[in-house]
């Protein structure tokens, strides 16, 4: 499963936008800076412990490295694509 989540810029401490693909995600963070924005993703993989709770984690193994590579190749696009934006806007 792939979804995109996009989030209004104006929302402090929110991401800019979520990718994701079974349990891994790559998260897209965007900070405005006196030189414009700049963007820093984080990789996650989500799981359930032994109690059935939710849990994050940065380790992942052989089985998710393909859909890391996936949700941060979208992850990428996604930024170039405001860069893009943001350089016609001026």
């Amino acid at each position: 499963m792939n979804r995109k989540k996009r989030m209004d810029s104006s929302e402090k401490n929110q991401p800019a936008a979520e990718f994701r693909i079974n349990g891994v995600k790559a998260v897209v963070w965007q900070n405005e800076t006196r030189n414009g924005s700049m963007f820093n993703t984080t990789l996650i993989r989500v799981y359930k412990d032994k109690d059935d709770e939710w849990q994050e984690t940065n380790s992942l193994g052989r089985d998710d490295l393909l859909a890391a590579r996936k949700v941060l190749d979208e992850a990428h696009s996604f930024i170039l694509h405001e860069e893009r934006n943001a350089r016609s806007a001026e």
